[in-house]
């Protein structure tokens, strides 16, 4: 019974994938855009994805929420033309939306924090403006159908008709792969179906199971995947992990990231073995004129929009990245 119920909701998702694909004539422009051109490029794309996933790393975040970003943001960008002042903006609204739907509501990040932690020239405010045409744009509901879900029903669809060996056919280290390709925006415009099937592939291949790829062989008789395209991204699929494998590449989720503080905090950090108490605010003293969230509509005049001040804090230096779970515990 669970194989029959897993093939349907294969199929419905199969059918329901290319309501998310992101639009190609808007990734070829990115790809053909120049460097120096004022536009957003595959360079700069590609450096964006790795940047969420050392942000949805270091929150803890699913590779559900880095996918479902990932997914909002080929959308908006093959939809919109965005400056690339704006970008990181469009990243991080892309993120929180994504994240509001995977994650549980204790687990968020605030959005204050994503944007300190992320070290953007932005508001609290123009985040959530951002947010909001992202949303109205993409019509954003739930979840997306994505690489991701596809690659979790062939992984149960797998073990269910597997009868040994399941232990050798690791959902954690396909879910890598996948972020490894999704961090180049050619494999944006393969179906979503189709990317998890070759990354299924070479995966059974690498462990050498000839049932296992019997099963994926069923697969895709059932989704009726022509054997030219599933070759053409199996192909490209090895060279990405190949290319991510060789000791010259840098991981992104191996990223160093930082916390920006004011001066204080930091020579306090500096002086004590340990973090040392903060005083309690007392209530009914807040000076709402302090607030980052407090400025002018800037996003309105659409110039210059995303380039407001961090505030005291990012005079001061670096948050060291061992001390934030301490810092957060204080």
């Amino acid at each position: 019974m669970d194989a029959v119920r897993l093939m349907k909701e294969l199929r419905v998702n199969y059918e329901q994938e290319a309501d998310f694909l992101p639009r190609e004539t808007g990734l070829n422009l990115i790809v053909s855009a120049q460097q120096s051109g004022g536009q957003i490029t595959a360079r700069s794309r590609d450096v964006t994805v790795e940047d969420l996933w050392s942000l949805t790393s270091f929150f803890g975040y699913s590779t559900q929420s880095f996918v479902q970003a990932v997914s909002l943001l080929d959308r908006f960008l093959a939809m919109m033309r965005v400056q690339p002042k704006h970008l990181s903006c469009v990243s991080l609204s892309c993120l929180h939306l994504a994240a509001r739907v995977t994650e549980a509501e204790c687990d968020l990040t605030p959005a204050d924090e994503l944007i300190r932690i992320g070290q953007c020239r932005f508001t609290v405010s123009d985040l959530g403006r951002m947010e909001k045409i992202v949303a109205e744009k993409l019509r954003f509901k739930s979840k997306a159908v994505t690489a991701l879900t596809f690659l979790q029903l062939y992984h149960q669809i797998t073990l269910t008709h597997t009868t040994y060996r399941k232990e050798t056919l690791s959902l954690e280290k396909l879910e890598a792969q996948l972020k490894a390709c999704l961090c180049r925006i050619s494999f944006s415009k393969a179906k979503p179906s189709v990317l998890a099937l070759a990354l299924l592939r070479q995966e059974m291949k690498s462990i050498q199971s000839d049932d296992m790829l019997e099963i994926a062989f069923h697969i895709q008789r059932h989704l009726k995947i022509p054997d030219a395209e599933l070759q053409r991204w199996s192909e490209r699929v090895a060279r990405c992990l190949s290319d991510y494998a060789s000791p010259k590449c840098c991981k992104p989720n191996h990223r160093k990231l930082q916390w920006i503080v004011s001066r204080r905090t930091a020579q306090n950090l500096h002086s004590h073995r340990s973090v040392p108490e903060l005083p309690t605010i007392p209530e009914g003293c807040w000076d709402e004129s302090e607030s980052e969230d407090s400025g002018e509509d800037v996003m309105s005049s659409g110039d210059e929009s995303l380039c407001s001040s961090l505030g005291s804090d990012a005079e001061g230096p670096f948050f060291p990245l061992h001390l934030r779970h301490q810092y957060l515990a204080a």
